[in-house]
């Protein structure tokens, strides 16, 4: 009888454990795509400033506003590489009846704001084509006065070599 309830503990202990681990587990997944949707959020709002930098021609910010997005994108896929063993973990973890019902909707949440920033992405990109052509359609349409003139350098003018001083 002793040894049939130092296993119960033992099992008891084990389920503890489990329920401990399961939720940290939980806790850790649901911060990280926290943390996924904040950076894309923050993305989201940097194409947009982009795409008023980009109709307003300043080449200045659209840098800062390039160097910063390729931040965010670098963040979003570090912590890209983190989710994806702990999704690994979760879906090993719960099952689909015992499944946490944030979770699913974080995810859902992730899958939305993907698809905006990909959607907002792709308008920059075509104003920014469309902007890179008409700048080379302005520089074409530049007449440089100087295109077919000879440089002063290159004339071969007939000019004295010797100086006569002679009194």
């Amino acid at each position: 009888m002793l040894a049939l309830t130092s296993t119960d503990n033992v099992m008891t202990e084990l389920t503890q454990a489990e329920i401990a681990e399961r939720t940290a587990l939980l806790k850790r997944f649901k911060t990280l795509l926290e943390q996924q949707r904040a950076k894309f959020k923050e993305y989201l709002a940097v194409l947009e400033s982009q795409e008023k930098t980009i109709t307003e021609e300043n080449t200045e910010q659209l840098l800062a506003h390039t160097e910063l997005e390729q931040q965010i994108a670098a963040n979003i896929i570090s912590l890209q590489k983190v989710i994806h063993p702990m999704e690994e973990l979760y879906r090993n973890s719960f099952s689909e009846t015992d499944s946490v019902p944030e979770i699913p909707r974080l995810q859902a949440d992730l899958r939305q704001l993907q698809q905006q920033v990909l959607d907002r992405n792709k308008k920059n990109r075509d104003l920014l084509q469309i902007h890179i052509t008409q700048i080379k359609d302005r520089l074409a349409a530049v007449k440089n006065p100087y295109r077919n003139a000879r440089s002063i350098y290159a004339q071969t003018a007939h000019t004295a070599s010797r100086i006569n001083i002679s009194i």
